[in-house]
């Protein structure tokens, strides 16, 4: 039995982000001192080992938020795979969105579920004391998956193409 296109198209992109976030993150446990920055790339790009107990850009949802973000986490993955399920062959751009989604959901499930310490953070980005929040390569997949969804909805409908449980869409 051959797999359609989009079902090898978002779980290879769904077990490549999920493997190369669980690979980095152990690199940089293993190599990085928690707090002391190592630049990459002058101080526009450093990797600092940091850890996150909440949600998205350390934003704290309690002291005893890690079974509640795993089944938050566990649900969302849910929602994407009945979304991406439900979609036609023909939206690419969001079946490619869903895959960097889902393995970015998946790796930062796997550092709440087993590690001590929250979600492993080390890629750290600004100039000078300017920085964004430190990340890792699930969180870019999520980031990078969100915009390619949003842009893949507008520039897909308006191709025409069959959307989500066969509606056409609107024009």
């Amino acid at each position: 039995m051959k797999l359609p296109s989009k079902t090898i198209t978002f779980w290879s992109l769904a077990v490549v982000i999920t493997v190369l976030d669980f690979i980095t993150k152990q690199l940089a446990e293993a190599s990085l001192t928690r707090g002391r920055p190592v630049e990459i790339l002058g101080e526009y790009l450093r990797f600092t080992l940091g850890y996150n107990t909440g949600i998205a850009f350390g934003l704290s949802v309690g002291d005893s938020s890690r079974w509640l973000l795993v089944g938050v986490t566990v649900l969302t993955m849910a929602m994407i795979f009945w979304l991406f399920s439900s979609i036609d062959e023909r939206h690419k751009a969001q079946i490619i969105a869903f895959g960097l989604i889902m393995g970015g959901a998946a790796g930062n499930l796997l550092d709440r579920m087993f590690g001590n310490y929250g979600v492993i953070d080390f890629i750290d980005v600004g100039l000078g004391s300017t920085r964004f929040w430190t990340f890792n390569i699930a969180d870019s997949a999520i980031t990078v998956g969100a915009i390619l969804l949003i842009l893949g909805s507008l520039f897909e409908r308006d191709k025409g193409a069959v959307g989500v449980r066969g509606g056409t869409a609107a024009r």
